[in-house]
């Protein structure tokens, strides 16, 4: 009998954002895409790393700057679950100084929030191309 492992065509996105508009708005764009599921949506960056354990995301829309856990210590922890999870920082921050000091290396992107929707749902599906090749390898 063969045995054929399929993964589902479906990327599973976690949105991670302190505002509720923001995860909100999100999750409609995202949800309106043919081949995205919304698995979750976290208000910070601790329900962020309890959600990655529970549904296993292919891609992590994360903002950077909340309460509880920002999404640079979230980073750091989700890289130690679930490597082959893509995290996109999605944020505000102007200076670029700061970026690099903190952890980019547990992110695979950066993304500003005043980016057009469709930039960022792009980027989403290039980076779950690269989670789903790193999972197959």
């Amino acid at each position: 009998m063969l045995m054929v492992s399929y993964k589902s065509s479906r990327l599973r996105i976690l949105v991670v954002d302190d505002h509720e508009l923001t995860r909100l708005t999100l999750q409609l764009a995202f949800s309106s895409q043919e081949n995205i599921q919304v698995v979750g949506l976290a208000s910070n960056g601790q329900e962020a790393v309890e959600m990655v354990k529970r549904y296993k995301p292919d891609v992590i829309v994360l903002d950077l700057q909340m309460p509880v856990m920002d999404g640079w210590s979230a980073s750091g922890h989700i890289k130690a679950i679930s490597p082959d999870t893509q995290i996109i920082a999605y944020s505000s921050v102007e200076d670029t100084k700061l970026l690099e000091k903190k952890a980019m290396r547990n992110l695979d992107a950066f993304c500003k929030k005043d980016v057009p929707t469709r930039e960022l749902i792009d980027l989403v599906k290039q980076l779950g191309q690269r989670a789903s090749d790193r999972s197959v390898a």
